[in-house]
């Protein structure tokens, strides 16, 4: 696994920072590591744990590093899961696996039911 890359994504009514883990040997799916509010710092020890795969991190709209342009002060679960689905569209790496913690795992849930072709189904 190498160092993170730190990417930025547009998003409307955001700009989404997120941190990519390459391991191009691996043929696992890519594994996303998301919580709410919590965000890509969160999980820097744990994405260390995953050696033979590449993970990716980010900070959730309106959290960490990743500013509303919209002058909204609160984010749907819907912003959220399409948030998602454009960063694993960025990603360009077919269905991903994801571990996700407290609203993370409702933002993946919104993901699964919104775009279903998104994740893997492992």
């Amino acid at each position: 696994m190498t160092e993170p890359k730190t990417h930025t994504l547009d998003a409307p009514g955001a700009v989404l920072h997120y941190d990519v883990r390459s391991n191009d040997a691996s043929s696992e799916p890519v594994l996303l590591l998301i919580g709410s509010p919590m965000g890509a710092a969160g999980f820097v020890t744990l994405a260390g744990h995953f050696t033979d795969r590449t993970v990716v991190t980010y900070d959730p709209r309106g959290a960490g590093r990743s500013k509303r342009t919209d002058g909204a002060s609160r984010s749907t679960t819907e912003e959220h899961a399409d948030d998602l689905h454009r960063l694993i569209d960025a990603l360009d790496a077919g269905p991903v696996d994801i571990f996700a913690s407290s609203g993370g795992a409702i933002n993946a849930l919104a993901l699964v039911a919104r775009h279903p072709d998104d994740r893997s189904s492992g």
